[in-house]
């Protein structure tokens, strides 16, 4: 076995005992434990119970969210993930969606957000890179504007915007921006020299020069920067839909913070991550094939 592939099996090994013991804390940190706290238990079902009865009784749907009232065991998180996968597109209204329904949604608005700002930091960057006196000129502005928080242009999207769907795309394209323009900056500045004269020598056009030298160069920087701020857009759609509300993963977090269901938070948490995870797997074979070694 090579070595590369042994390290990965190793590691996998090490991360399934890892995974085991949180299970293992987790199950015993939820047991059941004394006598008295079971009878409060049972009480408090057998009065869910009444309640349920005396709403059919009075003609309305008892079919409410699971509410916990302490961290749920394993059990309770396998059920709640059972029944999320069964159906994740359904569609009963406003505040009922499935989690594949709220998920779409806030991946569209991350996508559009992202590609816009692909659209505006890769070029700009590009002239960043290539003019030493255009990068001084808007440095300023540029070191101004990127220590701002991305949910602190959320109330004035909201006010000229009017739409917290587009408002929430445009704090993506905020938050997007940055990391890609100076990176790409970063990787245009750094061409070697040396392939640049012979560029010149050649007396390739400029564009031709950007495409076939610089840009191959500079790929494995742009990309860095892409993975960055695909990482940081992930992370401020959650806040910002918690904000606006609507729809959308973090929408759904709140949302089942609000019913009380504890079971749906942590299941909604757990999609969060896991789908950061994919994005960064995904930009980071990006970063692969694009990197040479010299």
């Amino acid at each position: 076995m090579k070595p590369a592939a042994q390290l990965g099996w190793r590691a996998g090994l090490i991360s399934l005992a890892l995974f085991g013991c949180l299970l293992l804390v987790w199950h015993l940190a939820t047991a059941p434990k004394l006598s008295v706290e079971n009878a409060r238990a049972a009480a408090t079902s057998s009065a869910s119970a009444a309640d349920d009865e005396y709403a059919k009784l009075m003609g309305k749907s008892s079919s409410s969210p699971v509410k916990t009232t302490g961290f749920p065991g394993l059990a309770q998180m396998g059920e709640t993930m059972r029944k999320e996968l069964a159906n994740p597109f359904y569609d009963n209204g406003p505040n009922d969606k499935g989690i594949g329904i709220q998920l779409g949604y806030s991946l569209a608005r991350v996508g559009l957000g992202f590609a816009i700002a692909a659209v505006v930091a890769i070029p700009l960057g590009f002239l960043l890179g290539m003019s030493p006196l255009m990068q001084r000129a808007l440095n300023p502005f540029i070191q101004i504007l990127k220590p701002i928080s991305p949910l602190a242009w959320m109330p004035l999207a909201l006010y000229t915007i009017k739409d917290s769907s587009i408002s929430g795309i445009f704090v993506i394209f905020i938050c997007s921006v940055w990391p890609m323009l100076m990176n790409t900056a970063f990787g245009v500045a750094s061409v070697r020299r040396d392939w640049l004269n012979v560029a010149k020598t050649l007396e390739v056009t400029p564009l031709r020069k950007a495409f076939l030298v610089i840009l191959p160069a500079a790929a494995p920087t742009i990309l860095t920067g892409m993975r960055i701020s695909m990482g940081i857009a992930w992370l401020v759609i959650v806040a910002a839909e918690m904000l606006v509300g609507g729809t959308g993963i973090g929408y759904f977090v709140w949302n089942e913070w609000n019913n009380l269901s504890l079971t749906s938070v942590i299941f909604a948490i757990l999609v969060i991550g896991v789908t950061g995870m994919v994005l960064d797997l995904f930009f980071a074979r990006l970063q692969k094939l694009v990197t040479y070694t010299e």
